[in-house]
């Protein structure tokens, strides 16, 4: 009989290496036992109202064939008692006359928490509004590392488990219990600061190209975000904008509703608007985060749109470029978000990022929040 190491499964399917190949199985996801019918429902229909956009009826609806398909509702419990108590509990909300039936504000912070829950994981909530920095001494957070004590410090910095530790190593377990100075050892202390970000997402047509939803997971990072600074660093600050042909800025809470447009990719526009809004913040500490798919492709030249979708456009470049280093001169380091693969956009996001000496990742769609949220702390333990 031949041997197959059980792994955990990493996708639909389950994967058994054997020596010949793999083999493969339905992969089943374990059900949270506590969780009720309605709560599980829930957070399928949070995510459909995600997918389309904030349309209520569409997810209703897909929730209704979905519960077709493969019984997700228990006897005794169906998809219009799932309703009722959506709009009893103030998810749903139905105007009456017309019957049209909307989310609620409750559930659109639904939708943040459970994004931030899919994306971030468990995060402890700690003090809020700060930030580590690359610079030790009396701050208000415990680090994670450890030194010798030395005078001066404060006692409510002595690592007690460690000390202990190094007492026994270095004194024995016989006789008596003996601990001298140098058995101390003190956690670091970190000074925080405070930081204004600015996420750009690209909504141009090619989000949605090709049969891959991009948008999507752009929207789940962003209020995943959204939630996180809310959370847990209420005094920083985090704006979102959207570019297309042109660029605005759009309410966190309006998130779930976005959807993509027939549009180009007016880069310098996302750039310029980035650039005024940490203008009027006072943190000292500024970024954007640029979540996009492809290259710049729109200029706005006065009233006119010049545009350019067949490779690198020079004049496109130039002024993107220009933005870039502006950027830099400002402090404001740029980071490159490139959900796209093709070698002659690495070498656009190569050359911005040069010029704006700001950072590039280059990810597939599951592994966009864990970039983002990682160099978001990171970013947090130094001043630009």
């Amino acid at each position: 009989m031949r041997y197959l190491p059980k792994f955990k499964p990493l996708g639909l399917n389950s994967c058994y290496p054997t020596m010949k190949g793999f083999r493969f199985s339905k992969f089943v996801p374990q059900k949270d036992e506590d969780k009720n019918t309605f709560e599980q429902l829930l957070d399928i229909f949070l995510q459909l109202v995600t997918m389309t956009g904030g349309d209520a009826a569409e997810a209703l609806s897909w929730l209704t064939d979905l519960d077709k398909r493969y019984n997700m509702t228990k006897p005794g419990y169906g998809i219009g008692d799932f309703i009722d108590d959506l709009k009893s509990k103030g998810y749903l909300d139905e105007k009456k006359g017309n019957g049209e039936i909307k989310i609620t504000g409750k559930a659109e912070q639904s939708i943040r928490k459970n994004a931030l829950e899919e994306i971030f994981g468990k995060l402890k909530r700690g003090k809020g509004g700060q930030h580590k920095t690359n610079h030790t001494g009396p701050g208000e957070e415990r680090g994670t590392d450890r030194r010798p004590f030395a005078f001066g410090d404060n006692l409510d910095q002595i690592a007690l488990t460690d000390s202990l530790r190094n007492a026994q190593i270095n004194h024995g377990f016989s006789g008596d219990f003996l601990l001298t100075e140098d058995d101390l050892e003190v956690v670091e202390s970190e000074m925080r600061t405070q930081t204004s970000t600015v996420l750009m997402i690209d909504i141009s047509h090619s989000m949605i190209l090709y049969g891959e939803d991009r948008i999507t997971p752009a929207k789940k990072v962003a209020m995943a975000l959204a939630e996180l600074v809310k959370t847990r660093y209420p005094k920083d600050t985090l704006d979102v904008i959207v570019f297309g042909n042109d660029a605005w800025q759009i309410e966190i809470k309006d998130l779930p509703y976005l959807q993509v447009g027939p549009y180009h990719t007016n880069t310098v526009a996302g750039l310029e608007l980035a650039m005024n809004l940490l203008r009027r913040r006072k943190n000292p500490n500024k970024q954007i985060f640029m979540i996009t798919d492809g290259k710049p492709t729109c200029l706005k030249v006065g009233i006119k749109y010049y545009k350019n979708s067949f490779g690198i456009d020079s004049k496109i470049l130039k002024e993107t470029l220009k933005l870039a280093a502006q950027c830099r001169r400002l402090k404001i380091p740029v980071t490159t978000f490139m959900i796209a693969s093709d070698p002659y956009l690495k070498e656009f996001v190569k050359e911005f990022t040069k010029v704006n000496n700001g950072n590039a990742y280059y990810s597939n769609l599951q592994g966009l929040g864990h970039l983002i949220f990682e160099d978001y702390r990171r970013n947090r333990t130094k001043r630009f």
